[in-house]
């Protein structure tokens, strides 16, 4: 099957080498001339330009959108909805906001234009291990798309079944769901980023409380000089609280057990704010994900070694560098959301 894909940065232009990995073909447009080319020589179509990019696509098109949420996901699906044509399908692959995506499918389909979001979690490693993928759009079209979607999921591996599954969605077992109508995709990946911040966060404190249980204001008999990576290593093994989150911070700490390479400032991408929104829309109590946004607040004014957890996690799963130097806390805004 042929996919178009816009954006081919850290997730994009791997979800392509997968896809042509396995028998798929692409044509691929970013603004970063040596990105194209890059994939051009791997065996994807290039393109120069919007218009040559749309031209080069067998109808109907399917065109995916990899681009950071806001304004330039906005500019962009506008622009191809004016070369599209009735039929044709955008995708958007990136982390926006659900409500944007509600808008948006109502706008295109009046131009009889498809669309799907897709919340896509996988990060640098997705090319190997697969894309667990939260779909929302109409089903034909859902269903349509169905060989590019199981192409790039991680399939069923060596995860034991959960029992009483036996007449359910197989698409799920494999990684990919369909969440419901336009919207419904990206709803459930905001809420699966939320849940992450939680899980990070508790991961952080542990591991700050055991680092610091040594400090000169304990009793002496009740210090602990602990090896951190050792325990992040047997924690992975055969406890209750193993995941991949873990297995990062046990990499991270056996590459330096200090962690001096991390700053410990933690941006949010926006997908935690809007959780705590949604929360508060629909009056449930979420405490721990409210707190776990604000822990990255606090980390922009002052760094522990918890902090430091957090950067090498996110380092690890979605390839994040570290500022170059601190912004000012004072001049942080929310990350650029199209509303």
């Amino acid at each position: 099957m042929q996919l178009g894909m816009i954006g081919l940065g850290r997730m994009g232009g791997n979800i392509v080498r997968r896809l042509m990995n396995n028998g798929h073909t692409a044509v691929v447009y970013d603004k970063d001339v040596k990105a194209v080319d890059a994939l051009a020589k791997e065996g994807a179509v290039g393109a120069s330009s919007l218009e040559q990019f749309v031209e080069k696509l067998a109808k109907p098109r399917h065109v995916w959108v990899m681009l950071p949420a806001g304004r330039i996901t906005e500019t962009t699906i506008d622009a191809l909805s004016k070369l599209l044509e009735p039929g044709d399908t955008i995708i958007d692959g990136g982390n926006t906001f659900w409500q944007d995506d509600v808008r948006r499918g109502l706008a295109l389909k009046d131009k009889q234009l498809h669309y799907v979001d897709v919340g896509t979690s996988g990060g640098v490693w997705g090319i190997d291990r697969g894309y667990c993928m939260m779909i929302g759009g109409e089903k034909d079209v859902v269903d349509r798309l169905d060989p590019i979607f199981n192409t790039l999921a991680p399939g069923i591996g060596d995860i034991p079944r959960t029992p009483g599954r036996d007449n359910s969605d197989p698409r799920v077992e494999n990684g990919y769901i369909h969440a419901g109508p336009v919207g419904a995709g990206h709803f459930v990946k905001m809420i699966h980023n939320g849940i992450e911040y939680g899980l990070m966060q508790a991961y952080a404190e542990g591991f700050d409380i055991l680092k610091n249980a040594n400090i000169e204001a304990l009793p002496e008999a009740h210090r602990f000089d602990l090896n951190l990576p050792d325990i992040a290593e047997v924690g992975r093994r055969g406890s209750v609280i193993p995941s991949w989150l873990l297995d990062l911070t046990a990499s991270a700490l056996a590459k330096s057990g200090e962690l001096k390479e991390y700053s410990g400032f933690v941006e949010d991408s926006g997908e935690g704010r809007w959780t705590v929104n949604a929360a508060i829309d629909e009056a449930v109590p979420a405490e721990v994900l409210t707190a776990a946004l604000f822990a990255r607040f606090r980390s922009r004014q002052e760094h522990t070694f918890s902090e430091k957890i957090l950067s090498a996690m996110r380092a690890g799963f979605g390839g994040h560098k570290e500022p170059q130097q601190h912004p000012d806390p004072k001049g942080q805004v929310a990350p650029d959301i199209v509303k």
